[in-house]
């Protein structure tokens, strides 16, 4: 893998233009979360290799700004997005009663993820039409990963771009990386900080 400075592209990865049912916005701003596992918001974002687009999609903990769960895959598919949670609740343990908010996407209105959702007892939200501010956490996590490690690196393959952002996520940012909206600690820190307070 060679890193150097690169341009960042634009696409489009979430279409709300469908006619599947759209949840009520249950977060309101500033996201003042009380415990870790309550909420986790998501977002889908690519990263550009020299085989084409890889899409990822992840799910933030809106208590530590971890990132709980995650998945790559090319072409973009609905079922992704429930891998992704499938691992946040796995690792996790996440009780029934959680919420679950992303934008309006397909992926996220799709049959699929809604049954998935009830089945095991989360409640689903969205940012209203035009308004990202509500699902800022995870186009925070996004903008960071360009930042920091994307727009320095010309991957050659997919499976070399999921290698690379494996270890940004696992080794440096969840258990590294600081965070001013969490006091400047790193997530599992401020994870830590809590479980033994209670």
């Amino acid at each position: 893998m060679v890193c150097k400075a690169r341009k960042i592209y634009r696409v489009v990865t979430a279409d709300s233009n469908h006619s599947s049912p759209i949840a009520a916005n249950l977060l309101d701003r500033p996201f003042n979360m009380e415990r870790p596992d309550n909420t986790y918001v998501g977002g889908i974002t690519y990263i550009p290799t020299k085989e084409g687009w890889l899409y990822r999609t992840v799910w933030i903990d809106l208590y530590s700004k971890a990132v709980v769960g995650w998945s790559m895959a090319d072409p973009m598919q609905a079922e992704w997005v429930t891998d992704a949670l499938r691992m946040a609740f796995f690792k996790r343990r996440a009780e029934a009663g959680r919420i679950v908010h992303s934008d309006r996407g397909s992926q996220y209105a799709s049959e699929r993820f809604r049954k998935y959702l009830d089945d095991r007892g989360y409640t689903q939200s969205m940012s209203r039409c035009g308004n990202g501010w509500h699902n800022a956490p995870a186009e925070s996590f996004f903008h960071t990963l360009k930042v920091e490690l994307v727009s320095s690196c010309d991957f050659k393959t997919r499976d070399e771009a999921k290698q690379v952002i494996f270890e940004y996520i696992e080794l440096f940012y969840n258990r590294k990386r600081k965070h001013s909206s969490i006091a400047y600690m790193r997530p599992f820190q401020y994870e830590t900080e809590w479980l033994n307070s209670v």
